[in-house]
């Protein structure tokens, strides 16, 4: 399966509506899951790991910093098939305690003239109860998950610490670390939560209940200083890592957005670099980072590392580059490691900084 392959069939995908796409895609990397020669065959092609780029992290080993962020795989269905895209590690959820439907259709929107994506989904999943007898069944998988929880839609400001007191018990045992998201535009009154009282309440919870790394996932629409004073709350209530960004609702960014939703791929890129920058600049050293947001080459993966980021990850420019994405990221990587001088990735890591 060749880039250019991908680009035949991006062809064919575009002419459907996206979420359409997104299924016919997410159908296809099941097929691969159950079929073990042609699994094996997709993985040589694109999965690339090397000693320069593995890292220890959360006591679990990430052949590769570049990984899946959440939305992709909202229920746990392609965890199996991820390798096979070349990603060391994926993100599934956003998971809620019950099943949604999410918001009423059309809600995801291709911005093809600035290869972004504009989703306005509103966690639609089948809930904890059917992700948590998807990992059940992974119980021998070795291969890094993280778990991004969100509240239902229905619960009140007030009573969403209840959601998320559910949604940790249910995973305390399962995946390498779990992700608070209370920063998808998405949900009515979600990023209202994004405040120090509720941050210290929440990993007050968190540690009450389970052992597993959890982490804050931010906006890329706060202030740089009112985020880095969110995320060092954080880090002293006991925040495992950063993840820096989710999606923006900056439609000023392009005259094809919606008025309503939130955006992704090339037209967050220098938002959510220059956040993460900041947010690098204030916590390198003192917690895991993890930058995402408009990550479409080797080259702004190494910027975001140099910033700060252990980890990286990628989805909307996925769906304009396909799979041979992830594998140039890590060639170009190791080429730049390499290039710099550097032995190991955790010597570029916070670069900018040290």
């Amino acid at each position: 399966m060749s880039f250019f392959s991908y680009q035949t069939l991006k062809k064919v995908l575009f002419k459907l509506d996206p979420e359409t796409a997104h299924t016919l895609a997410g159908i296809g990397l099941r097929s691969i899951a159950h079929c073990p020669t042609l699994l094996r065959y997709v993985k040589n092609q694109y999965f690339v790991t090397h000693p320069i780029l593995q890292q220890e992290i959360f006591g679990r080993k990430f052949q590769n910093p570049v990984g899946l962020g959440a939305g992709f795989d909202k229920n746990g269905q392609y965890i199996t098939a991820m390798p096979t895209m070349g990603m060391g590690f994926t993100e599934i959820g956003t998971v809620t305690p019950k099943p949604q439907d999410g918001n009423a259709k059309p809600r995801l929107f291709r911005l093809i003239e600035d290869q972004s994506i504009q989703n306005a989904m509103g966690f639609n999943n089948k809930g904890s109860y059917y992700m948590l007898q998807r990992l059940k069944k992974l119980y021998f998988f070795d291969y890094p998950i993280g778990i991004n929880i969100g509240k239902n839609k229905l619960t009140a400001e007030n009573d969403a610490l209840d959601d998320y007191e559910l949604l940790f018990r249910a995973f305390k045992d399962y995946g390498d670390y779990i992700v608070i998201n209370i920063s998808s535009p998405n949900t009515p009154g979600l990023r209202d939560l994004q405040n120090e009282a509720f941050i210290k309440a929440i990993f007050a919870l968190a540690k009450e209940i389970t052992s597993q790394p959890v982490l804050l996932k931010i906006a890329p629409d706060m202030e740089a200083e009112a985020a880095i004073a969110l995320c060092q709350t954080a880090v002293e209530a006991g925040a495992a890592g950063i993840i820096a960004t989710n999606t923006t609702i900056d439609y000023s960014l392009t005259e094809h957005a919606k008025d309503f939703g939130g955006i992704s791929g090339a037209l967050l890129t220098e938002k959510s670099y220059q956040l993460f920058r900041a947010i690098g600049e204030a916590l390198y050293g003192k917690t895991l980072l993890i930058s995402v947001g408009g990550i479409d080459s080797a080259e702004e993966a190494y910027r975001r590392i140099k910033a700060g980021a252990s980890l990286v990850q990628v989805y909307s420019m996925l769906v304009y580059k396909g799979p041979a994405l992830i594998k140039e990221i890590n060639e170009g990587l190791i080429h730049l490691l390499n290039k710099d001088g550097y032995t190991h990735i955790s010597e570029a890591i916070g670069a900018d900084w040290k």
